[in-house]
């Protein structure tokens, strides 16, 4: 027994436990029931929310925005042009013929000679010279 809290001879006054909710009987222990979650309170069901608008209609800002190369070169269909390509680390590759069409990846030259057309990777340009 502890003596820095126990006076000899005077007793101790007893204490009734304070009411903690707990049920007052102990449940039967079952080791096959699953352990109930609290429930958290009912949020009411909100809006979806509204999605911004991209210009969508006329396409990507990418092929819209003249700050971007692909919306820049659209600004230019139908214009004969030459484009360099850089293939590998100190290879070039020009091209020339009219532009007819920009994608978000590629271009689409038109042959002079031939008027057959010519995809090409967007990615590889590092020039591009418009004939006036």
């Amino acid at each position: 027994m502890n003596s820095k809290n126990v006076t000899p001879g005077i007793p101790r006054p007893q204490r009734p436990m304070p009411d903690m909710g707990m049920p007052q009987m102990p449940m039967p222990f079952n080791p096959y029931q699953m352990p109930q979650m609290p429930q958290m309170p009912q949020m009411p069901p909100t809006a979806p929310a509204p999605q911004p608008d991209l210009g969508r209609e006329d396409g990507p800002p990418v092929l819209t925005d003249t700050e971007f190369l692909q919306g820049y070169l659209r600004t230019l269909l139908g214009n004969y042009v030459r484009i360099d390509f850089l293939i590998g680390t100190n290879t070039f590759v020009d091209k020339e013929g009219t532009l007819v069409d920009v994608g978000v990846d590629h271009v689409v030259l038109q042959e002079p000679e031939t008027d057959d057309k010519v995809v090409a990777d967007l990615y590889s340009i590092k020039f591009v010279k418009i004939f006036q």
